[in-house]
């Protein structure tokens, strides 16, 4: 009898130590997913509106990873309101005439609501001509003719990217800029350019979204290093969710057809918010996909995006 007493004694003791353990083993472990919030353009064929965007029509991917879209916003209005910058590379051939006026037109047409900057590329630098501010009239006076290559002393449009958006003010999820520019990058004109590297993951980093006129000279613009300039430009915006817009390798007569489809870009476009695992470390890029079950559309967004740290 005493053996007998014994063994239910031993079970009942593992079996309290089974309830006291369960709870937390059972424990779910605290989630590591964060919202991001990126900004999305739908286009329809040729610049036209897209067909009506559900959230339940949007996927994200990083790599085969599948993750939770929390929300899906048109991007206009108040809960929305744009911040735009224009960045002119001073050191391109001088703007004359219609590409001036195109570009006082654009700046007055937005919306009341759009806080429109302009700042020039020089000395590595986006110098501030008008800093950012609704009264449109103000900063469309501040477009000036441009200084050209030997005066305006631009090394790399690359740095000045990277110095606009390392000190763009916070305020808006809506940031995005439109930079004038051949490209050109005399510090580095090679397929490798740690400048021009740097500057498309400050951007990615800062959540700006880069949209690009290419401006440059004809002779310049058919050799081989204006072919990559002109192809770097073409990947800033590709990798920030932003649209590039060339007129073969000269700088273009007019600004105003491209201005009018960049115009129907920021009217078409979405705030996605999902979440993502945390990163290793504060401040690292996660590479994501975003996919639509709508035929026919045309979807930019951000090659990578910013993550908090574990």
């Amino acid at each position: 009898m005493p053996n007998l007493l014994k063994l239910p004694t031993k079970w009942l003791i593992f079996a309290a130590l089974v309830l006291i353990a369960f709870p937390v083993l059972a424990r779910p472990q605290a989630s590591s997913a964060n919202p991001i919030t990126t900004v999305v353009t739908v286009m329809g064929p040729n610049y036209t509106a897209p067909p009506p965007i559900a959230k339940e029509d949007v996927n994200v991917y990083s790599g085969k990873t599948r993750l939770d879209v929390l929300s899906w916003t048109p991007a206009q209005g108040p809960q929305a309101p744009l911040q735009l910058a224009i960045l002119i590379d001073d050191a391109v051939s001088p703007m004359l005439g219609n590409q001036i006026n195109d570009l006082k037109d654009f700046i007055t047409s937005q919306a009341p609501d759009t806080q429109v900057g302009l700042f020039y590329a020089e000395h590595g630098s986006a110098i501030p001509a008008a800093n950012f501010t609704t009264d449109h009239q103000a900063v469309a006076q501040k477009v000036r003719l441009t200084l050209g290559r030997r005066n305006g002393e631009s090394p790399s449009i690359y740095l000045s990217v990277s110095d606009l958006v390392k000190h763009w003010p916070a305020g808006s999820p809506r940031r995005e800029a439109l930079v004038i520019s051949s490209g050109t990058d005399i510090l580095d004109p090679h397929t490798q350019d740690p400048y021009f590297d740097a500057s498309v993951a400050d951007t990615q980093r800062a959540g700006v979204v880069i949209h690009t006129i290419y401006a440059g000279g004809n002779r310049f613009g058919q050799t081989f290093h204006g072919m990559i300039s002109q192809s770097n430009l073409a990947q800033l915006t590709n990798d920030s969710g932003g649209d590039a817009f060339f007129e073969g390798t000269g700088t273009p007569v007019a600004f105003s057809p491209f201005l009018k489809q960049l115009d129907t870009v920021l009217q078409n476009q979405y705030l996605l918010t999902f979440t993502a695992p945390a990163g290793a470390r504060s401040g690292q890029l996660r590479p994501i996909q975003v996919r639509t079950e709508q035929h026919n559309v045309k979807i930019l967004y951000p090659r990578q995006v910013r993550v908090p740290g574990d």
